[in-house]
């Protein structure tokens, strides 16, 4: 059997927050709520409910009508507007963030985030004394050595896999004091990322409101799946060794892995899953029609794929071939059939990849209906771009656009004002879902395929003065239904079971913020005057000094002249007098840009050429240096 090569070099943790739709409506109405069984509703599911309704027989996907059967007294509440839940996703998002020093810090959905947290393990694992684990401190800052937490290094916190009370005595001597400085290392690392771990649950809970389920491993698979282990607000640390046994191939990670249904490993998708299930079980799997989304009835373990004869990568890729299917789609699922997963956690970005809405339906097959449905899309994508590609603009660029607006020079209400675009989506992409024509026996085929157009992203819907309405409507009429009506030519006969609008190809626009590769020049502009403030010079009437010789005049562009008229009434020590080369030195940079590139740093109280003894502002001192080499 072919063993795939092991990277595990890494610390992530995978956040999972605990009944999260429930929970913001918790935090949002009456804390109260936690007690009672709760159930949020979308279209006539319940799409999650917190544990007290678990703990009365309610669950996820579960049909409204038999929820209320089960449990009459619930608390039900409507959840088809996700803002609240999109909101307080990027609030906890950003706090758990705050605590990266690598900025990678990956959201899926929005009740899961993962952390990649090698810097800081191994950052704190060199400062460990080995002579007393049980007393250590764990640091959050490089440079304030007071900011962390004390922990317990000789330990796990939270609860492991396998659980300890099942790890033979042997099993602990071996973890511990192996001859491999590998394993030992491993085990030390896991240690103090659960302890991280932890603490971000902690501070999570205290300053956001919110409980989270916690998984520590070495990459995204494990992270994830373990931490399903103990539920709710649990943490779990997959134990070393991970590396196989020579003698029988087995270790922690195989012997977690192997008891998953294959349908529930990340990364293997449900047609991929059919595939393996009906390579294994010689023929397809049987499916519970009752299922609100479908799921299999019949299990096949990882363990039933990993010791079938034969199998492996390539036979794997063999199996799953087809078109547009990539090359080593084989070694990637045999990867994770043996918890080998080397994906990074993505860092974070300022703006998402694509902004994208979509509603289902059980019957959709007119165009006027099709329309009014893609009308509330559209509203909702527009206000998401305004929210998510949006920033506010700083004071002075406020005010200058109140006043224009007041003087009839500007369009933009004073709500938008204080707003402008940092990233435009250049492509609009419809997707739809087409219902499957009933079959002779009365059943209806699964089918999860979408169809897509996609156009460029019209201009007129980045106007942040126009109401939102009235910008969906000619959005929908211009862009939305022509792409409408090239995937579904026919004016009747279709039926769709879901339509998607999505807003993507994202492109920054030049700012000063964090997440732009560009200045704003317009704001750089309106603040040189308060950056070279203090390096103003007059142009005042000033006789030629006689102390300049003829040839260090500068004569190109009448230069020369401008050189000559300085103000008379400066000292004559002053650095008005003093940097008149370095002002008007033409290579290189100019003054301005140099002042840009600085930032105004208002404790620059200038640099003494040693050449002539002129003082000038550190950032023009190369200009001026310039100027010496090239007239000297």
């Amino acid at each position: 059997m072919q063993t795939p090569k092991r990277r595990d070099g890494r610390v992530i943790i995978h956040f999972d927050y605990d009944c999260f739709y429930a929970a913001v409506f918790e935090k949002e109405g009456n804390p109260a709520w936690k007690f009672l069984p709760l159930a949020v509703q979308q279209k006539q599911i319940i799409v999650t409910c917190n544990y007290e309704a678990r703990r009365r027989g309610l669950y996820k996907l579960q049909l409204v009508q038999e929820a209320k059967k089960m449990c009459p007294d619930m608390i039900l509440v409507l959840g088809e507007d996700l803002t609240r839940f999109r909101n307080a996703s990027k609030d906890n998002y950003n706090f758990l963030r705050g605590y990266s020093w690598s900025n990678k810090v990956e959201r899926l959905g929005f009740d899961e985030v993962f952390m990649d947290v090698t810097d800081l393990v191994d950052y704190n694992s060199a400062l460990l004394n080995h002579n007393d684990l049980t007393t250590s401190f764990f640091h959050l800052d490089h440079n304030d050595p007071t900011v962390g937490f004390p922990f317990d290094a000789s330990r796990v916190f939270g609860h492991t896999f396998p659980a300890a009370s099942t790890i033979p005595a042997s099993g602990i001597v071996s973890a511990n004091n192996s001859s491999s400085n590998e394993s030992v290392d491993l085990l030390l690392r896991l240690r103090l990322g659960s302890y991280l771990a932890w603490h971000l649950r902690y501070q999570l809970e205290e300053q956001q409101g919110y409980t989270c389920t916690v998984g520590i491993g070495t990459n995204k698979l494990i992270s994830k799946l373990v931490g399903n282990l103990n539920k709710p607000k649990g943490q779990t640390t997959l134990l070393p060794p991970y590396n196989p046994d020579p003698r029988d191939g087995r270790s922690n990670v195989i012997d977690f892995i192997d008891g998953h249904d294959i349908g529930k490993i990340p990364g293997i998708g449900f047609k991929i899953a059919q595939k393996i299930r009906k390579h294994v079980l010689g023929r397809p799997a049987a499916f519970d029609a009752g299922l609100v989304y479908g799921g299999t009835m019949e299990n096949v373990h990882v363990r039933d794929v990993r010791i079938l004869e034969g199998m492996g990568p390539e036979p794997l890729g063999r199996l799953l071939a087809g078109p547009g299917v990539p090359r080593d789609l084989g070694d990637k699922v045999w990867g994770l059939l043996n918890g080998v997963d080397d994906t990074e956690v993505a860092k974070a970005k300022e703006v998402p990849q694509q902004i994208s809405i979509e509603d289902s339906y059980i019957r959709l097959d007119d165009i006027e209906q099709v329309k009014k449905e893609l009308k509330m899309l559209s509203v909702s994508l527009i206000k998401r771009m305004r929210l998510d590609l949006t920033s506010l603009v700083d004071e002075r660029d406020i005010g200058i656009a109140l006043e224009r607006e007041e003087e009839g020079l500007a369009r933009d209400t004073k709500a938008t004002a204080s707003r402008r675009w940092i990233a435009h989506p250049n492509t609009l992409r419809l997707s739809t879902r087409p219902r499957p024509p009933l079959n002779p026996d009365g059943t209806r085929s699964r089918n999860l395929t979408r169809i897509s157009k996609s156009s460029s992203m019209p201009s007129f819907v980045q106007s942040l003065a126009q109401d939102i309405t009235v910008l969906a409507e000619k959005f929908v009429e211009e862009a939305v239904l022509p792409l409408f009506r090239k995937l579904h030519p026919e004016k009747s006969g279709w039926n769709l079971s879901l339509l998607n609008l999505c807003a993507t190809n994202m492109s920054m626009i030049a700012s000063e913020g964090k997440a732009s590769a560009g200045r704003d020049i317009g704001r750089m502009l309106r603040g040189q005057e308060d950056v070279l403030k203090d390096w103003k010079i007059a142009d005042v009437d000033v006789a030629p000094s006689d102390d300049e010789p003829e040839d260090r005049q500068i004569k190109q562009d009448g230069i020369g002249q401008f050189e000559r008229e300085i103000s008379s009434h400066y000292p004559p020590d002053h650095a008005g007098l003093r940097t008149d080369h370095a002002l008007l030195s033409t290579q290189g940079s100019s003054l301005a840009d140099e002042a840009w590139d600085s930032e105004g740093d208002e404790n620059d109280q200038g640099d003494k050429c040693q050449a002539c003894g002129a003082t000038l502002p550190s950032f023009a001192m190369g200009a001026h240096e310039r100027f010496h080499s090239l007239s000297g």
